[in-house]
């Protein structure tokens, strides 16, 4: 069965990579969600895309020149609907405790540029120490970053994330010893023998970020293992439609996929973990 991951929570409904677009990504079914972090000026992991604070929050300024208390003081969901006003940039702590309240969907953390053995620690550390190893996966697009992944925490899945196909892809996959090979989705056009090339190394293949049912049905017939989403909603619904049987799941809990107003869903609509 094809994993459906929310790219930045349910990031269509919801202001990206906050507590309440993850509340939602769970909502809609998601078997896991994928969210990025970055480092304070003070050293600690708050989850947020740009290595910026100007596109997602009413702050300006890089992340990592920016101490902790002056990025939670920021409202991270104004920007998105008025509904959201108040919404805060998460701690890395704040979203490891919703997963231990929320069993059954996983969590896909992408680390941003390069980060040090040191640095890494302060993200798989707390996996570690919260019991959570066996429902997280850490990618980066730097290998360096791989390779420190692999250096300091051996037992965590790890990911490549990859943007282009280079010669050696394979053979860098399994340097990194890591589990999965993750491609934007244009690759899959221009290279169509890649998903079967990596699952013959013995790699997984998570594809991102496809939000169109003619890319979701192309990614299902070169055989994907995990497609990355900002509609995790739509696709769970638009998958159980396409195999019936999975209709009769009883515990998956689908927003309403058919409301063309993304903004109808309110942060009153999902229920935020304390």
């Amino acid at each position: 069965m094809t994993l459906v991951v929310a790219h930045r929570g349910n990031s269509s409904v919801a202001p990206q990579n906050t507590l309440v677009a993850f509340e939602a990504a769970w909502a809609a079914g998601a078997g896991s969600i994928e969210l990025d972090v970055q480092l304070t000026a003070d050293g600690h992991v708050v989850v947020i895309h740009d290595d910026t604070l100007d596109a997602t929050t009413d702050g300006t300024g890089r992340v990592d020149a920016t101490d902790l208390a002056a990025v939670r003081a920021l409202d991270a969901g104004a920007w998105f609907a008025p509904a959201y006003a108040g919404q805060r940039v998460p701690t890395f702590d704040e979203v490891l405790d919703l997963l231990l309240h929320r069993p059954g969907i996983d969590l896909l953390i992408e680390l941003k540029d390069a980060w040090t053995p040191e640095d890494v620690r302060k993200v798989t550390d707390p996996v570690l120490a919260a019991g959570l190893g066996d429902r997280v996966v850490v990618q980066s697009f730097w290998p360096q970053t791989v390779a420190a992944l692999r250096d300091v925490a051996p037992g965590l899945r790890r990911g490549l994330l990859i943007g282009e196909v280079r010669d050696d892809l394979v053979e860098t996959c399994r340097e990194l010893d890591v589990m999965t090979c993750n491609p934007h989705g244009l690759l899959l056009v221009l290279h169509p023998d890649l998903v079967a090339r990596l699952h013959a190394a013995g790699l997984q293949v998570m594809v991102w970020t496809l939000d169109e049912p003619d890319q979701w049905e192309q990614a299902l017939e070169l055989g994907v293992d995990a497609i990355i989403t900002d509609r995790p909603d739509r696709l769970v619904g638009w998958l159980a439609a396409r195999t019936p049987a999975l209709a009769a799941v009883p515990d998956v809990v689908v927003l309403d996929a058919t409301d063309d107003e993304p903004d109808a869903l309110g942060p009153d609509d999902v229920t935020v973990v304390a």
